[in-house]
């Protein structure tokens, strides 16, 4: 063991894989083996569905701790961090850094980061007192790391947290996966019964309340008044499945509108589809989004959180207001319309993530912030971190 590497941990207590653990994955793959030993503790769920993703280098540790008064969990989590020497405790949700970081605390890491992901509109009751909860919490984050520049106004302006604690880097992919001349599997279409002529459009969410499925089923009769052969494929799982194909029947909506589940073959479906939609409530920086353009495929997505720093209304998609069924419905019909917009924005939007989301760059400046944290060589972790967003 290289004594020189800076022992890193990576903390989540989810229980499914979503965008919080894409982002933790990308982390890891990227950071230089030079400067870091790497270590992942998640719930054993994650753990299984991550584990042939995770580089062989990085150490798995599968640990059950869903609430700070999780002795077990605790006690284990504290053992392993003092038997690692860990001198960067990174957790991701709020929900992980309320178990993990009084720990790292109480073992005197150098560096406890929290990075929250998305607006935490499950709080409830007096989990929304923002101010109460996080203001103890935050006794035990060093500096919070938001995905977006609307991610970090959020930390800020509604949850009330140090603007010096608060700093944006925002989400990035590998983003060679995904690519205007990925070549169509043969025989897709007719797999699954889709006419040549046949527009499709393709959500890539999880069926859950956040990414506003509901509201997209309801614009679909709109469209379909119009366009009567387009087509809509759901990838992804969650609660609402059965709730979502009962609303699918009310609706007579089952010709057009298929949920597929969970898929791997993600690139294969943006390569199939004429533009993708992301109806959600709120988001942090949709990975999806990103995806969808460097796939040169253009996007209708509501203008929440991050997602206009992606989808750039007019430039590189279309936004319109979450929970409006009509104007989703007119964004869709005016792409289904127009296949020079939709080759004019996907172009522009591909252009446009190649230059910004990067996977090098968010792993570079994560690596840099956590070098000028343990280091203390630098003014830059005290000056105002969270810019207005300016679409150029």
């Amino acid at each position: 063991m290289n004594k020189d590497l800076i022992p890193v941990m990576q903390f989540c207590n989810t229980s499914v894989r979503a965008g919080a653990e894409e982002h933790i994955l990308t982390l890891l793959r990227g950071f230089d083996r030079n400067q870091f030993r790497l270590h992942l503790v998640c719930g054993p769920e994650v753990a299984d569905a991550v584990r042939d993703d995770l580089p062989p280098d990085v150490e798995l540790l599968p640990l059950y701790f869903p609430t700070p008064s999780h002795v077990a969990g605790a006690a284990r989590l504290r053992r392993w961090i003092k038997e690692r020497r860990i001198q960067v405790l990174h957790s991701h949700l709020f929900r992980s850094s309320l178990c993990a970081s009084p720990v790292g605390w109480m073992c005197r890491v150098p560096f406890l980061v929290e990075t929250p992901h998305v607006r935490e509109s499950w709080r409830r009751g007096w989990k929304a007192d923002n101010f109460t909860i996080d203001r103890v919490a935050g006794r035990f984050v060093d500096r919070y790391i938001a995905v977006s520049y609307a991610n970090g106004r959020y930390l800020v302006e509604e949850k009330g947290l140090p603007e010096r604690k608060v700093h944006v880097i925002q989400n990035g992919t590998d983003l060679s996966r995904f690519n205007p001349a990925h070549v169509l599997p043969a025989g897709m279409r007719a797999e699954f019964g889709i006419g040549q002529l046949d527009p499709v459009m393709l959500v890539a969410a999880r069926l859950e309340p956040q990414k506003g499925h509901s509201v997209l089923l309801n614009a679909m009769p709109e469209v379909l008044h119009e366009f009567p052969s387009a087509r809509l494929f759901c990838l992804g799982d969650g609660v609402l499945r059965q709730e979502l194909e009962s609303q699918r029947r009310q609706l007579g909506l089952q010709e057009n509108v298929h949920f597929l589940g969970f898929r791997s073959d993600v690139a294969d479906w943006l390569a199939l589809c004429d533009f993708t939609i992301l109806p959600s409530f709120y988001e942090g920086l949709p990975l999806v989004a990103v995806e969808s353009l460097a796939s040169g495929r253009t996007m209708v997505a509501t203008a929440v959180d991050g997602t206009p720093e992606v989808i750039v209304n007019g430039r590189t998609g279309i936004t319109v207001p979450p929970g409006d069924p009509a104007a989703l419905a007119a964004a869709m019909c005016s792409l289904l319309r127009s296949p020079e917009l939709r080759k004019r924005l996907a172009d522009q939007g591909r252009a446009y993530v190649l230059e910004r989301f990067s996977q090098e760059r968010q792993v570079r400046e994560t690596s840099d912030f956590y070098l000028q944290a343990l280091g203390r060589t630098t003014s830059q972790l005290h000056r105002t971190e969270v810019p207005q967003v300016v679409a150029s």
